[in-house]
């Protein structure tokens, strides 16, 4: 009886958005005419997201009303969109009971103007990797098995708040061709905004604001057209991390670039704690190689403003450090390599710095060097990271921008592959961004 009455909502919805259609007779009563788009609304239409989404065809939007959802959503259907009428009421909460909030499956979905948080693991999980739809408890979804990677193909992330969940607030996984924008990011007990497993990944990760998590942003296993640009990285343990892991595949990291972003002051106390224990770090560089480091801000980090390291097996190898800007950070750059896999060929050019561990870096190691010119590596005395807070103790974020028009825009088209921005045109940010709730902007 429930899905007699989804569907007849449903086939009303179709009729006003199409013109009708069916016999005279009744005969074609609940069918929809085919190539219709139409809106389905929650609760009006369906009861729950997840009733919508049910119901959905490619093209179609599922649009929500304010409210609090206790639901875990799936979207299977291709091309959907999923859009809140309110960023900050319409709340997906997972109430500590179910691993994601949202989990995208399915190529060309765009997820908007929500908030989804109190879930055990993700807030957005978008993938094609099956082990990670399942969600296994403690797992986070990792692929380490022989299988080839299966990747989903478009997606869209868009004004979308994130917070107090117990691993990563917005998670793409084995995934391309993608964008994560205008976001929100707070309380994620790994990283708020992560992107693994993706090689070439052809994503764009812009104009976010990521505070208060143990990372705001980390990359792994993650490269090839990947761009993280224009973002918010303030206030978290660690700002960003670009690095390599065996429990992924697609080893090792290479070719990110990270362009025009402010990360600064990553040494707040009310955070999750970082699992390896990073404290006071704006980028660590860890087994990671061919990064590119362009027109950042990165201040205030008591540790370390950039660090490159290695793994006990992986390289760091060919990094460029051109064009940023370093103040008050306890060493702007630092190199340190265990003796087995000491990086080559990393570089630094026209930055604005003042201490680098070991010293003189900006003089020994000015690009270009050769490829295969071994990288100096030196120490310095870190800093101990104090006891963090559960996730669910992070403080609540304050409004967010809402999507533009969310309740008379029509379903979002997402291109199969993304533009990809011209990274010439991105411009250092502003000291003025350093204000608290000032945000990053993106043309």
């Amino acid at each position: 009886m429930a899905m007699a009455g989804l569907l007849g909502a449903l086939t009303l919805a179709a009729g006003c958005g199409s013109g009708g259609g069916g016999d005279d007779d009744g005969s074609d009563k609940g069918r929809r005419p085919e190539g219709a788009r139409v809106t389905i609304r929650v609760p009006g239409d369906a009861p729950t997201i997840s009733d919508a989404v049910s119901l959905t065809q490619p093209g179609d939007l599922v649009l929500v009303a304010p409210g609090v959802y206790h639901e875990s959503v799936k979207i299977d259907t291709a091309r959907i969109t999923l859009r809140g009428e309110s960023r900050a009421r319409v709340v997906i909460d997972g109430r500590l009971r179910q691993p994601n909030g949202v989990v995208v499956a399915a190529p060309g979905v765009a997820v908007e103007n929500l908030t989804v948080r109190n879930n055990t693991q993700n807030g957005v999980l978008v993938t094609g990797s099956a082990a990670a739809v399942a969600g296994l408890p403690g797992s986070g979804g990792y692929d380490t098995g022989d299988e080839p990677v299966s990747f989903l193909k478009s997606f869209l992330v868009s004004h979308v708040t994130a917070t107090r969940n117990g691993l990563y607030g917005i998670y793409a996984f084995s995934a391309q061709n993608g964008v994560i924008e205008h976001s929100y990011t707070s309380g994620a007990a790994d990283s708020g905004i992560y992107v693994g497993q993706c090689k070439p990944c052809r994503i764009v990760v812009r104009d976010n604001v990521s505070e208060l998590n143990a990372v705001g942003y980390e990359g792994t296993n993650a490269g090839g057209d990947m761009y993280v640009v224009g973002n918010r990285l303030v206030g978290n343990r660690v700002g960003l991390t670009t690095n390599s892991d065996h429990q992924e595949k697609l080893l090792p990291q290479r070719d990110a670039v990270v362009v025009g972003n402010l990360i600064a002051d990553n040494q707040q106390t009310q955070t999750p704690e970082q699992a390896d224990g990073g404290w006071g770090i704006g980028v660590g560089v860890d087994g990671g190689s061919d990064n590119r480091f362009i027109r950042n801000r990165i201040t205030g980090n008591t540790n370390a403003g950039l660090v490159i390291t290695a793994t006990a097996d992986l390289t760091a190898d060919r990094n460029r450090i051109t064009d940023n800007t370093f103040t008050a950070n306890g060493v702007d750059v630092g190199w340190t390599f265990p003796t087995a896999t000491r990086g080559q060929g990393n570089c630094l050019q026209g930055n604005a710095l003042r201490t680098t561990v070991p010293a003189g870096l900006a003089d020994t190691a000015s690009c270009p060097v050769p490829a295969k010119s071994p990288t100096p590596s030196g120490s310095w005395a870190s800093p101990t990271a104090p006891a963090g807070i559960p996730f669910t103790d992070v403080a609540t974020p304050g409004p967010q921008p809402e999507f533009p028009h969310a309740t008379t825009a029509g379903a979002t088209v997402v291109p199969d592959v993304p533009a990809l921005p011209d990274i010439a045109d991105i411009a250092l940010p502003s000291p003025s961004l350093l204000a608290a709730g000032a945000r990053v902007q993106t043309s």
